[in-house]
């Protein structure tokens, strides 16, 4: 067995968490062995434990609730290293990777780092993350952003986010939905899916949603996800989102779910799933929907358009309301493009994404840095 040790900051399960959670068993099977540093209570403590993933507690925070110091929480990794004995350390996320790249490096660790986000970065942790042997970009468009800001180009890949095609497939709606918020059969939905903060955009839905308010009495609009941050300009974004949805003519069809595990589910329940981030290195949520058969209307931003090719969506500029809402319409109103669109999308996921090639490629980074380290950039 080839000992992995996988660094996690956040006990929440979101699209990065989900990312590593599909490929696991893959990777498992493939003869990887894992251990997870990580917070040990919460969602994703509980994901790994049904994988039979050891955790190792990791403490982010002291107990007054402030983040440690870099230096702090470095320690605790270089302590599990020692105590794990990993053939690889990967760090699941940059935050995460920029505090283990000089850990890794002095200890002389194979190492990986996967970057999700696209984010500005200091001259500390760009060298900090190219201390690492190999990173994985999710897209070429994250890959392309961080290597334009210093990232070493020839030791980062691109390494596509994968979809569990056995979960998330066509299927025809039950109603299950309807019947949950109370709506005659014949009202539209009409989803968003996604942490409610404001990069995802659905301050810009809702504007899209009061100018089709009118003319689309039937339509409804879910949103189906939480807001984890605790700072005052996250409760403040909430709740103008709850107002938003709720006003004038929309009164009564703006629908918050809340987080939802039942993804799978909800998804076939959607007549459209809107994804209108201001900035989104892949889209966890884009590849789901595209599986499921849902067609899409999405704002062209980061590595969407790796995603979603032209004609398997109605793709848009982000923060721009009216072609937003032109987009939607577009969509509602013409059922045959709906469908035109979805297979499109559906035919280009299953070639491309399906998380048995994705970790195929991960396994295929794990083996060539333990061997040899990084081999230069894999596009």
């Amino acid at each position: 067995m080839t000992r992995v040790l996988l660094l996690c900051e956040y006990p929440t399960l979101l699209g990065g968490e989900r990312s590593l959670l599909t490929v696991l068993p893959e990777l498992q099977a493939a003869g990887f062995q894992f251990t997870a540093l990580a917070p040990p209570d919460g969602p994703l403590a509980a994901a790994f434990a049904k994988r039979q993933v050891d955790v190792s507690p990791l403490a982010m925070r002291d107990a007054s609730g402030e983040r440690r110091p870099q230096e702090s929480i470095r320690r605790q990794i270089a302590a599990a290293v020692a105590s794990v004995r990993p053939n690889l350390l990967h760090a699941n996320s940059l935050a995460m990777g920029r505090l283990s790249g000089p850990v890794a490096a002095e200890l002389s660790l194979a190492s990986i780092a996967h970057l999700r986000d696209i984010v500005g970065l200091s001259s500390q942790a760009v060298a900090d993350l190219n201390r690492h042997g190999r990173l994985l970009a999710v897209s070429q468009a994250a890959r392309d952003f961080h290597v334009a800001q210093g990232i070493a180009a020839d030791k980062t890949c691109v390494a596509y986010n994968g979809v569990d095609l056995t979960r998330f497939h066509p299927r025809p709606p039950t109603g299950w939905l309807h019947a949950r918020l109370r709506l005659p059969r014949d009202a539209v939905l009409v989803g968003a899916i996604g942490q409610l903060v404001l990069r995802k955009g659905h301050d810009v839905l809702a504007s899209a949603a009061q100018t089709l308010a009118e003319r689309w009495p039937r339509v409804h609009y879910v949103l189906a996800g939480s807001r984890f941050s605790e700072k005052a300009e996250a409760y403040e974004h909430e709740e103008g989102l709850h107002r938003a949805f709720n006003a004038g003519a929309l009164a009564g069809r703006g629908h918050f779910l809340g987080h939802c595990d039942n993804i799978p589910e909800l998804l076939p329940e959607l007549t459209l799933l809107v994804h209108p981030s201001r900035q989104e290195p892949l889209g966890r949520v884009l590849l789901e929907a595209a599986a499921a058969g849902v067609p899409i209307v999405a704002t062209d931003v980061g590595g969407t358009r790796e995603v979603l090719r032209p004609g398997a969506a109605q793709l848009v500029a982000p923060d721009d309301a009216a072609a937003l809402a032109a987009a939607i319409q577009r969509l509602l109103a013409d059922e045959n493009l709906r469908q035109q669109q979805a297979a499109a999308a559906l035919s280009h996921v299953r070639a491309r994404f399906d998380a048995r090639t994705a970790a195929q490629t991960v396994a295929a980074h794990y083996r060539e840095v333990i061997a040899t380290g990084t081999t230069g950039a894999r596009t």
